[in-house]
């Protein structure tokens, strides 16, 4: 089972009905034993990090997903979900983030350009096509949907896995054990991202 994890915040009903639709059993979860239970877990998130930080801790759910992670876990975060994973953001001064990452989310840096960066763009996929990798069986330079004014810059850029172009190099995802993450929205990102989904799927 996916649990997808509810603590108030993020696109929810569309992740859920993109891995229905690829035959997942996924479910919308905000209770400690199911997520505990489940074999996936997604991460979304929309809005300031500082309010996701703070619904997600009032949640009580954090101990629940570091569990699941220290049993090697696949997570997948998506947009906000990416960034909380991360020590802080620069949105939010003094707001500590779940440091399952180690490295700070900045603001969008585009000269001349409009923030926040929304829209279709390409990605510059940066990491090795390994067996489990999201980007498995997709071309060289796929489409997907962004909404975002910030961005993250991990201490460690090897753990960057794609990036995307944007007045100045964005990274557009992150890998590193069982935790995997795109700053874009998979579920809104047609056939590319359902591909990458299941890609998940079957990691």
């Amino acid at each position: 089972m996916i649990a997808i994890i509810d603590y108030g915040v993020g696109n929810l009903f569309s992740v859920e009905k993109a891995f229905t639709f690829l035959g997942a059993d996924a479910k919308i979860t905000n209770r400690p034993e199911e997520i505990s239970a489940a074999d996936q877990l997604v991460l979304p998130g929309v809005g300031a990090f500082g309010d996701c930080m703070k619904n997600l801790t009032r949640s009580g759910l954090i101990p629940s997903i570091r569990e699941s992670l220290s049993h090697q876990k696949p997570l997948l975060g998506i947009c906000v979900g990416l960034q909380i994973l991360f020590d802080g953001s620069e949105e939010s001064p003094g707001v500590a983030g779940l440091g399952l990452l180690k490295g700070t989310v900045r603001k969008i840096r585009a000269d001349g350009l409009k923030v926040p960066h929304m829209g279709w763009n390409s990605l510059k996929i940066t990491s090795p096509r390994q067996k489990t990798d999201l980007f498995r069986r997709l071309g060289d330079a796929p489409y997907v949907y962004f909404v975002h004014s910030y961005h993250a810059v991990p201490d460690d850029p090897h753990i960057i896995t794609s990036v995307t172009e944007y007045g100045e190099n964005l990274t557009a995802s992150v890998a590193q054990g069982p935790i995997q993450a795109t700053q874009f929205h998979p579920e809104k990102s047609g056939d590319v991202g359902l591909q990458l989904l299941k890609n998940f799927i079957e990691t």
